[in-house]
């Protein structure tokens, strides 16, 4: 299905991001491994992830090259599209993944321990996917044929919230959003844009809930089962899905939808609401109001 597309992806010497490297490559796409090699909390390592996936791919006849960029340079990812397009002739998808975490419950969090997780998932996701449209956008101008693809990866701790995480769930609902807002400007481009959020043993959360299973049994924790989302998200043949977020749990893929009117009251006088009705409507509306108060 991705013959002859090219795709980069962040975060693709590991975990969640290598899965999709390999699927993608399996699926025929010419692979861009972006990985810095950094540990879970953003720290320097001596390993190059890149480059093993690289191999790996290529030993299964697939194409690939490994990139070491990060994120966070936003001149940098500008390059990054830059090199890409003139060493493959195009750029076809995006997949944002990269990221680590900095958990603290936030009345401890320190300004660096939130910067660090905003600049590299939150803005990272901004640099690339802004050189990327700036492509394609000027590619379309051009009266080339535009087909873009753009897949960021969200959250649960972004889309529901999670305890100790209000740097991490704050990036993630923000990129969530930032795919609904790129899918309506970058419409008229031939541009997709979609987010996905997979509940799996991802490397930032490979023990959570999780048991070894040595059975070679099909594993729903996996994080593989999201990357054919992906893989597909990033197809030609997806072109009409756009400005959306899938959660994935295992053999389950659920569409997420964004924020929505629920419950409503309103005053009694048909102008504004007074202070003294805000309480008791509230409560109302939640059905939390004591008995015998109508009205």
């Amino acid at each position: 299905m991705l013959d002859g597309r090219v795709v980069i992806v962040t975060g693709g010497g590991r975990g969640l991001g290598r899965a999709h490297c390999i699927e993608l490559a399996r699926a025929g796409a010419t692979v861009v491994v972006n990985d810095l090699g950094v540990g879970i909390r953003g720290e320097a390592t001596e390993e190059s992830p890149a480059e093993q996936v690289v191999a790996e791919i290529k030993g299964m006849g697939g194409t690939a090259i490994a990139d070491g960029t990060s994120v966070t340079d936003f001149e940098g990812m500008g390059a990054l599209v830059a090199r890409t397009v003139e060493q493959f002739g195009d750029l076809h998808g995006v997949v944002n993944n990269a990221g680590f975490l900095r958990d603290r419950m936030l009345a401890a969090m320190s300004e660096d321990e939130f910067d660090a997780i905003i600049a590299v998932h939150l803005k990272g996701t901004f640099n690339l996917t802004r050189h990327a449209c700036t492509y394609w956008r000027d590619a379309k101008k051009a009266g080339k044929k535009v087909s873009g693809r753009i897949v960021s990866t969200t959250s649960g701790a972004g889309l529901f919230g999670n305890v100790g995480q209000v740097n991490y769930g704050s990036a993630k609902s923000g990129i969530a959003t930032m795919m609904l807002l790129t899918a309506l400007e970058m419409e008229r481009y031939g541009v997709t844009a979609n987010a996905v959020s997979p509940i799996a043993a991802t490397r930032m959360l490979a023990t959570v809930g999780r048991e070894a299973d040595e059975s070679g049994a099909w594993d729903k924790l996996d994080p593989a089962n999201m990357s054919p989302v992906v893989a597909w998200l990033v197809s030609e043949e997806a072109g009409w899905f756009s400005g959306q977020v899938l959660r994935v749990d295992g053999n389950v893929v659920s569409r997420v939808q964004t924020w929505t009117i629920a419950e409503s009251f309103n005053s009694k006088s048909g102008e504004a609401v007074t202070i003294e009705e805000v309480g008791l409507g509230l409560r109302k509306m939640l059905g939390a109001a004591p008995r015998g108060l109508g009205g």
